[in-house]
This record gives C-alpha cells, structure tokens and sequence, in this order.
C-alpha cells in the first residue's frame, strides 16, 4: 500500500530550486497585511464604521511588555532551537504529552504580557462575555427551550452578544464549569488555555492515523507555536478549536465506535458555532482519506451528528431557528456598519496574523504536489475520455428506417443510457478517488479548511474578528508545514514567534 505520509524531506528534494517561490509569496502576505493596515487606518479616520482600532485585527494600538514576555521568549527559542529537531525522534507518547505541555507554556506565557487580570482571569468576564450569563441560568432545561426567544437585541432579557450569538452548547461548556466548582474568569479562562493547547496532539493524532506519521511529526512544532494561541488565551473560540479537532481525530481512528463518537463530538460542535456547518468539508476529507470501512465510517459519524441534534431539539432548541434569529441580530449590531468591501479580503489579512507567515508558502507546496499527483495520474485525460465515451453510448446508432409505432426507450434515455453513464463516471472517480488518498492530509485536508475559510469569508457573515473565530480552520490549514522542506522548518518556526510575540506587544486584543 502507498504511503501517503509524504515526508516533508521528499517534497522538499523536489522543490528547493523553487524555494524563491515560497519567498515572492511570503512578500505578498506582507503587501496585503501592509494595505489592509493601511486601507484600515484611513477608513478608521474617515469614520467609516470598522469598529476595529488596528483593523484588520480587532485590537488597539498600545505597546506595552509584561512578566510574560520573558517567558514566551523562553518557550519560542526551545522549540524553535531544539523542539523541531526533537520530534523526529521522540517515543510518540512522550512527543505528545510534551506538545501538549509545551503549546499550554506558550499560551500561558502569551496571555500574561497583558498581565494575570487583563490577559487572563478578568478576560471573558465583561458584559458581552458568557460569563455574564451564568448566574442569570438557573435551570439549564428551561434556558434551552427558550433560547431561541432571546436571541435578538433591544428587548429586556437579550443574551448578550457572545451567547447570543452562537448556539447553546457554548454557553453550556461555562455554566457546566460553574455547577461543578470552576465558576469565575479565572477558571474560564484556565479551561479555555488547557482544552485549546489539546489541538497539538489531536491534529497530529489524526495524521498519524490517517497514514502520515512523518507528516505528524513535522507539524507538531507548528501547532504548539501557533500564532493564534494570542486568542486561544483566553477565549472560547480556544474551546472550540479544541472541541472539532478531537471530533476529526475520532474520525479518523479506526472503529465504528471511534467514528460515531467523533460525529458526537462534532454533533456537539455544531451547537458552539453556527459557522461549524462548514466542519463538514473536513469531516468529509477526514472520511475520505480512513485506509478501510469508510462508508460505514460516515455512516456511524451521521448517526452521532443526529444523536446529539435530537437531544437539543427534545430540549427545545431548534438549531435552524437559531441560525436564522442570528443572522438577524448580527446586523442589529456593528455588522450592518462594517463594510463587506474591506472586510471580504481584510479578513484574509488577519487570518494570516493567526496562522503565521507560513501559511502562503505552505499552501502554495501544497497546490503544486496536489497538481503533480493529479497530472501524474493522468486525471483530465481520463475525464476527457470518460466524457466522449459516455456521449457514444448516449448517442443512438442510426437506423436505416425508423420503426414504426412508439419509439423504444433507446441507449439516450433508457437503462443503456444509465448504464453506460455509471460506468463513464466510474472511469473518473475511481482515479480521481485513489489520487485523493495518494496525495494524503497534508494536501487534502489544508484544502479543505482552505475552502471552509473561504465560504465563512465570502457568507459576510465574518467581518472582522476573524483572527480568533477561524481558530477551528486555522489548526488544519497548518497541516500545510508538513510540505516544507526540513532545512527552512526552523527558520518558518521562528517567523511563527515572532509574528506572535510582535502582535502581542504591539496590540491589546480584544477575545
């Protein structure tokens, strides 16, 4: 059986000469992060109704330092000198739990530059966090059935905007917290920073068991530097990156059990985010992509997904009610002032301040091995031959003297014709399904969160803030690194720091 691992090593023999290629497009993130900075600021003084000081992000102007800038210094220069080298030949387990480990230490360390109060216990306790909330639910059955009836604002008992905003399940993860102990900012906010860091051993888990060992390895480092862990620390959005990547990573495990619990899971998931309906191009990659029993996969994950939305539904939340209600209060608030002609590509800008500098040149190896693996198959010249095959055998064959009576159902309507349309498009998917497999996650899955960024950009219904609400596409998009090659990983680990550390000190962001 092909491996569909593709080590960074092999992609990156083939692709040095072309390493100019990753420079020309890392100086195309900078041009576009430069005009939305710019584009952003004369908008802002024109008053043009942004609501976001440093557009693109959703943050203000204020450099400052704090006791955890040491710290984060600490961790940056460990795994960058020392962590990248390491993960190729540390026990699996071990390599894990210090991922895991590691990515809390950055987190931690980030939130602190702002200070133990402002960057960490007292972050998700202003009015328009869930926090507010939580003494306001006293009985968690009637808070779900009448949900639905406080999602718009302007009436006396509207959510505030973070739970009106998303689905129950969000602010159940914190009232859940409070019944058992964990109540108030500090805790929340611990809960988001330890929950979130477990994207460093999902996503790597879910590689692995899909046939990339190697490629798990190597964007371990990635994942534990991530640039977003500036939001992940603290805000829910950590929760819920958190949250659909242990539901992928069930996917992709072996066993019914494993897979119907991963459609729990990301049953779960669609009732933290209503932007979590685009997950399903992921889950779909994930299933594509399991060695065996893939059908029987996606069954077992559907029957999960349902499982959890009829318990909401029996509760009395509707999730499709809900969804319409918010699109309704999203522009009773700033919405309806931002403009979609700055933020539908703005928004790209601060994705890149959130997956890091990689990210274009990641992606860019991983449209040329996708294209390579796609013409090495010969995939358009079979689609070619499928098509003019499937249009002989729908064509009838002449006939010197046409029959009297009804005509019979010929080749181009009757079973014939369906027949020989199966079998032409067999022609294609087979290949077509076999290069999916052969290319692996390290191209199908960035692509794939790639296309779920792209519809949440395009929807208008993600302007600004974007930085920390694609947190849950952002964590697959770096899958991408794999394709790096090994000898410039540590010069793009240190790229990942710094874009971090330069946007923590620089700005005060907002969770």
């Amino acid at each position: 059986m092909t491996s569909t691992a593709a080590p960074a090593t092999a992609p990156g023999r083939a692709t040095t000469r072309r390493f100019p290629g990753d420079l020309l497009v890392l100086g195309v993130e900078a041009a576009l992060l430069a005009v939305a900075v710019l584009v952003g600021a004369l908008l802002n003084a024109r008053g043009a109704g942004l609501h976001a000081d440093a557009a693109p992000l959703y943050a203000s102007w204020r450099p400052h330092v704090g006791w955890g800038s040491p710290a984060a210094l600490l961790v940056a220069v460990a795994v960058v000198g020392w962590g990248a080298r390491w993960t190729r030949t540390a026990r699996w387990g071990v390599l894990l739990v210090a991922a895991w480990l590691a990515a809390v230490a950055w987190t931690l360390s980030l939130a602190l530059v702002d200070g133990w109060s402002a960057g960490l216990a007292g972050r998700l306790t202003p009015q328009a966090e869930y926090l507010h909330e939580v003494p306001r639910v006293t009985d968690i059955p009637a808070m779900l059935a009448g949900f639905t009836g406080r999602i718009l604002d302007f009436q006396p008992d509207a959510w505030s905007t973070h739970t009106a905003g998303h689905p129950p399940g969000a602010l159940l993860i914190f009232v859940w917290l409070d019944r058992v102990g964990l109540g108030g900012g500090t805790a929340a906010a611990l809960a988001c920073v330890l929950v979130g860091a477990t994207v460093s051993v999902s996503v790597p888990v879910t590689l692995r068991a899909l046939g990339a060992a190697d490629a798990a390895r190597a964007v371990l480092p990635f994942l534990v530097l991530l640039p977003g862990a500036v939001w992940v620390g603290a805000s829910a959005d950590g929760i819920f990156a958190a949250v659909v990547a242990a539901g992928l990573a069930l996917l992709a495990v072996r066993g019914r059990a494993a897979a119907a619990a991963g459609g729990a899971v990301l049953g779960f998931a669609l009732h933290l985010s209503y932007g979590f309906l685009l997950v399903g191009v992921l889950a779909l990659a994930v299933l594509a992509l399991r060695r065996t029993h893939r059908g029987a996969a996606l069954l077992a994950a559907c029957a999960g997904v349902v499982a959890v939305t009829a318990v909401f539904m029996a509760a009395g939340f509707h999730w499709w009610d809900g969804y319409r209600l918010v699109v309704e209060r999203y522009y009773q608030g700033w919405a309806a002032d931002r403009p979609y002609g700055y933020w539908v590509w703005a928004n790209l800008a601060a994705l890149l301040l959130s997956a890091g500098p990689v990210l274009g040149p990641a992606l860019r190896r991983v449209l040329l091995a996708g294209r390579s693996e796609w013409w090495r198959r010969g995939l358009p010249a079979r689609g070619r031959l499928a098509g003019r095959a499937a249009q002989r055998g729908a064509l009838p064959a002449r006939a010197p003297t046409p029959p009297a009576g009804p005509a019979p159902g010929g080749p181009r309507f009757g079973p014939g014709a369906a027949a020989s349309g199966w079998r032409a498009a067999g022609r294609v998917t087979r290949p077509a399904a076999a290069a999916v497999r052969a290319v692996g996650p390290t191209v199908l899955l960035p692509l794939a969160a790639a296309v779920a960024v792209l519809g949440a950009d395009l929807s208008g219904l993600s302007k600004a803030e974007v930085e920390r609400i694609w947190l849950p596409f952002v964590v697959w998009l770096l899958v991408a690194t794999a394709r790096l090659p090994a000898g410039s990983r540590r010069w793009w680990l240190a790229g990942q720091a710094a874009t971090a550390l330069a946007v923590n000190h620089l700005l005060w962001t907002v969770s």
